[in-house]
């Protein structure tokens, strides 16, 4: 039977700890992992997913490379950085963008943490519904839990591989999932649009 209100549970999720009390309600869930922006073959992969993943989109008339780009040049804008912005949006690739992202200058961490998710879910919303192939993937991925399965990450990541067993148990994750649930408030976003 479909649960209307169960799945907008799903949809609305922004952290594991809304996670855990929904299984812990005897809710069952199925989790997409992934990591790495490579995509593996012609089709459109879980790859896309990835911050660091190459799909062009444009806000407010500037084009960003990738969603990490529009993430390290939020920060910049944020901490009024005007040169590391400039950096950010020249730069080819989202590992040089994350570089110059840690450069900011006046980074205050509390004020970040108050902003991040939210840079991350309007870059991601650009990224995914100005690339057709890359919004029917999201779409595609219904009601799974996104899980970013980046064994270094634990902010953005769940501090783990997809192939660790306790990667589908969220109470034993090492990490926040930040990125998976942001990438969750995208495709509720696109779904209420579409």
């Amino acid at each position: 039977m479909f649960n209307k209100k169960a799945n907008f549970m799903v949809s609305t999720m922004t952290d594991r700890h809304e996670l855990i009390d929904y299984l812990a309600q005897g809710h069952s869930v199925s989790y997409l992992h992934f990591w790495g922006h490579t995509q593996k073959a012609e089709a459109i992969d879980k790859s896309c997913l990835s911050q660091w993943f190459y799909a062009p989109f444009t806000l407010e008339q500037i084009t960003y490379l990738t969603a990490e780009h529009y993430m390290m040049a939020q920060k910049a804008r944020l901490f009024n950085d005007s040169a590391r912005l400039a950096e950010i949006l020249a730069c080819r690739s989202p590992q040089e963008a994350k570089q110059f992202g840690r450069m900011v200058e006046n980074f205050e961490n509390s004020v970040w943490q108050q902003h991040c998710f939210d840079y991350v879910v309007q870059g991601n919303l650009g990224k995914f519904s100005q690339n057709p192939a890359l919004y029917e993937f999201l779409l595609s991925t219904g009601e799974q839990i996104l899980v970013e399965a980046s064994p270094r990450d634990r902010i953005w990541g769940i501090g783990m591989g997809a192939s660790n067993p306790e990667a589908t148990n969220p109470k034993l994750w090492r990490g926040q999932n930040l990125l998976g649930f942001a990438l969750m408030q995208v495709r509720a976003k696109l779904k209420e649009i579409a």
